[in-house]
């Protein structure tokens, strides 16, 4: 179960985070600064933060298996729809819309996992999954890199890629159980969660005062991610990247490093750390504000040392999320993991999308890319003081984890 819902996540983002490898050719062929192509980013973003505060409650309430095909089937379409529009506001709703068909995925991916794996095991289960996310903009970027450098236009990186979720959606589908077959005839989860209605599944995440210190200190985590997603292929792209055309392959370190930070937190949070999610957390994100800042001063033609920093950077700043998602059932219980996890994505892509209008206006501002490094290092350390604020409180969380 834990291999299907990885698998059909894996190609997820080929429907989202292909966005980024299409706003040069985007933003040449429509006449459109890249403030405008910051807040078509922003509309995505914001369609994702709502439909996770949406779509994680139901996942509580209904079929995971399903909604994750809907979402899918729906991205697919509306990628689609993209790469035959002319007119930028159209690309700004389908984009926005785009966000909140993506956003039927995650939580109720995060219900399988917690239906199927328990409390002490739930850290590796999660740094799996959290790894296949990573390495969905692998393979996002690899193909879109591909395609590029193959000479075909921004559009056709919506209408390829998604055919690859297609076909493992569709897989997914068929052989998923929501749950194991001994919970399912007990029907014992599905009548506690019954006894509540969707306000009270709501109010009963948002009473607990730790879990929303975790949900805010997950959205300056998710500004910074973004912040490198969307924009670091426009750093590389630049004008004139045909002209040396390996420096666009540096960026395929970035989700490499975050796939494999995403397994190692993962596994370190449940040995190492010894369940103190917080630790790894707050030294995850503290390493991520010296290494994005350290990327502020390298130039693009340093290839080498790009490369590395952009496999730290992504080892870092997105290793700590596979210690976020575990926290949601540690905190809240297992009948609200899917509320939990959706309030917190909520969170996350909220401040994701404040970010990218932000940087969409400094570079036109500045006329330099370099300042993305800045304000993702800046979002990094407001993380990592939310964080150790929460440390004060460990004891405290770690008596409800076991309880």
């Amino acid at each position: 179960m834990l291999l299907l819902t990885m698998v059909c996540y894996l190609f997820f983002y080929t429907g989202r985070h292909n966005f980024g490898w299409a706003a040069a050719g985007l933003s040449a062929e429509l006449n459109i600064s890249y403030s405008f192509v910051g807040w078509i980013s922003f509309a995505m973003l914001i369609g994702y933060a709502c439909g996770q505060l949406i779509n994680g409650n139901l996942a509580d309430r209904y079929s995971p298996r399903i909604m994750i095909l809907t979402g899918a089937y729906l991205s697919i379409a509306t990628n689609v729809a993209i790469s035959f529009s002319t007119n930028a506001y159209m690309i700004l709703f389908l984009w926005g819309i785009n966000g909140y068909f993506q956003s039927l995925a995650w939580a109720p991916g995060g219900k399988i996992i917690n239906n199927w794996w328990n409390q002490k095991e739930r850290g590796k289960a999660f740094g799996f999954y959290t790894m296949s996310a990573g390495l969905s903009s692998v393979i996002t970027y690899m193909l879109s890199i591909l395609l590029l450098q193959h000479g075909y236009e921004w559009r056709m990186l919506f209408r390829l890629p998604v055919l690859c979720l297609l076909v493992t959606a569709t897989i997914f589908f068929i052989f998923i159980k929501d749950k194991p077959e001994e919970e399912a005839e007990s029907g014992s989860d599905e009548e506690i969660t019954s006894t509540l209605t969707w306000s009270q599944r709501y109010a009963k995440v948002l009473e607990n005062k730790n879990f929303l210190c975790i949900c805010l200190a997950f959205g300056f985590e998710s500004m910074a991610r973004y912040g490198l997603i969307f924009w670091v292929p426009v750093h590389y792209l630049g004008t004139n990247w045909k002209q040396q055309p390996q420096s666009v392959w540096v960026t395929f370190f970035l989700p490499l490093g975050m796939a494999i930070g995403a397994l190692t937190f993962g596994w370190l949070s449940d040995t190492l750390f010894k369940g103190n999610r917080i630790k790894a957390i707050r030294i995850g994100m503290m390493i991520s504000f010296f290494i994005a800042v350290s990327m502020y001063f390298v130039a693009k033609e340093n290839f080498m040392l790009s490369a590395v920093l952009m496999l730290c950077a992504g080892f870092f700043v997105y290793g700590p999320q596979a210690c976020f998602w575990p926290l949601s059932p540690d905190l809240l219980g297992s009948k609200l993991t899917g509320t939990g996890i959706g309030c917190m994505n909520m969170f996350g892509y909220l401040f994701a999308a404040l970010g990218e209008p932000l940087i969409g206006k400094i570079i036109d501002l500045s006329g330099s890319t370099h300042p993305i490094f800045l304000i993702v290092g800046t979002a990094c350390l407001f993380s990592t003081i939310v964080i150790s604020i929460l440390v004060k409180k460990s004891k405290k969380i770690e008596i409800i984890v076991n309880q």
